[in-house]
This record gives C-alpha cells, sequence and structure tokens, in this order.
C-alpha cells in the first residue's frame, strides 16, 4: 500500500443567529455561504469540509441542540481521523476592529443582558463539576502560529484570552471539554461587523483560516 500522505482534516463549522442589538449577525451570512465559496474558490488540499450549523444564540436553553450539533461530527467520523478533526466556531464582536483568535474559555457565564431565550446569569459556572468561575480550558490549537500565519496573508488579526462572558465564551467552554473528551480539537473565532471589515474580505478571511488549519493540524 505504501504511505498516502496525511489523513485529511475535517473541520466543521458554526456561527450564531441574530442577538439583541445585532440584528444581522455576520457569522450566520459567512458559515450559510462557505461550501460554496470554498468549492468556487478551490478547497486546499487535505480539507474536508464538514457541517455547517448556525446556532440559537442562547447558553442553556440550546444546550441540547448545541451537543446534537458537537455529536454530528463524532457520529460521521472514523474514529481513526478523530485527532483530525476540527470545531470552527465564530461570533461576532460588534466592537472589533480586527478578527480575533480565541485562545481560551472561561467557567463562568455572565449576560449583560437576556440570550434570545431569556436567560440572563450572573456568575454562574458553565460546568459546575468543572469547580469555580475561575476556571480555564485552552484549545489544543497552536493559535500565535495560525495568527501569524493569517497576518502574513494580509488580514488583521489577533490572538486574544477574552472571549467574553456572554453566549461565545459559553459554547466555547462547552465545546472545549467536548472536543478534550471525545480527542479532537476546536478553536472560536471572533469576526467583526461586515460594517467594520466588508463581507467579501471575511469570507476570504474564512477559507484562508480553513487553509492554515489544514496545513497546521
Amino acid at each position: 500500500m505504501g504511505s498516502e500522505g496525511p489523513s485529511p482534516v475535517t473541520i466543521h463549522v458554526t456561527g450564531f443567529k441574530k442577538f439583541h442589538g445585532v440584528s444581522e449577525n455576520p457569522t450566520e451570512t459567512i458559515v450559510s455561504n462557505l461550501t460554496e465559496y470554498v468549492k468556487k474558490e478551490g478547497s486546499p488540499k487535505g480539507l474536508v469540509l464538514g457541517s455547517c450549523s448556525i446556532l440559537e444564540t442562547a447558553g442553556q436553553g440550546a444546550l441540547v441542540a448545541l451537543y446534537q450539533t458537537l455529536r454530528s461530527a463524532i457520529s460521521e467520523q472514523d474514529t481513526s481521523n478523530s485527532s483530525r478533526t476540527i470545531w470552527l466556531h465564530f461570533g461576532v464582536n460588534s466592537g472589533a476592529t480586527k478578527f480575533a483568535l480565541e485562545h481560551q474559555a472561561v467557567n463562568e457565564a455572565t449576560f449583560r443582558c437576556p440570550d434570545e431565550m431569556g436567560w440572563k446569569p450572573q456568575k454562574v459556572p458553565i460546568i459546575p463539576s468543572d469547580g469555580g468561575i475561575a476556571h480555564i480550558r485552552e484549545t489544543s490549537l497552536p493559535v500565535e502560529e495560525i495568527t501569524k500565519a493569517l497576518a502574513k496573508k494580509g488580514y488583521e488579526v489577533m490572538t486574544s484570552d477574552d472571549a467574553g462572558r456572554f453566549v461565545c465564551n459559553y459554547v466555547y467552554y462547552h465545546s472545549l471539554r467536548f472536543a478534550e473528551q471525545n480527542g479532537i480539537k476546536s478553536l472560536f473565532v471572533h469576526v467583526p461587523l461586515f460594517l467594520t471589515i466588508d463581507e467579501e474580505t471575511q469570507m476570504q478571511f474564512a477559507a484562508s483560516l480553513l487553509e492554515v488549519l489544514t496545513s497546521l493540524c
């Protein structure tokens, strides 16, 4: 048989629907159009673009749906390739001027406004069995390296250690825990509004990120 090179990297992607103060979430547009965009631009060698899902912008009330989405990646995959499966989550930061790759999530839900299902926790541990609200989970992906590769391509991009305490951090914390338990990887990326960085640039960024993840992982 001989070696056929590294096995492909399967990347599953999520974005969010609208939420308080953001009636049109750019991540819904990015993720909804990503499969078609990658097909048109040419898929990077070794990439398998898996599911592209849009999540409710909600915490506790959307948890069952979140885990159904996360588990779908496991049930689809060949177990031998699990280490080459990545969950990539996009969320919007309406005040941002750059893309931000989030290094970690914190075990704290403190929502400044209610989520789309009316939940407004204050200083609540996301996973009580993990301990207190100061507990941190970090991605196993090389965030600094990924950021440098994207900056080289000309994008305004940075690493971040603060994914907030709202739904983005809530989803990322659950995803990082799920990834650790199932031998896969997870990354959360905050994007600005389309008013700040236009849609075409954001689509290019998302496609470039898939390419970089495929080459580095």
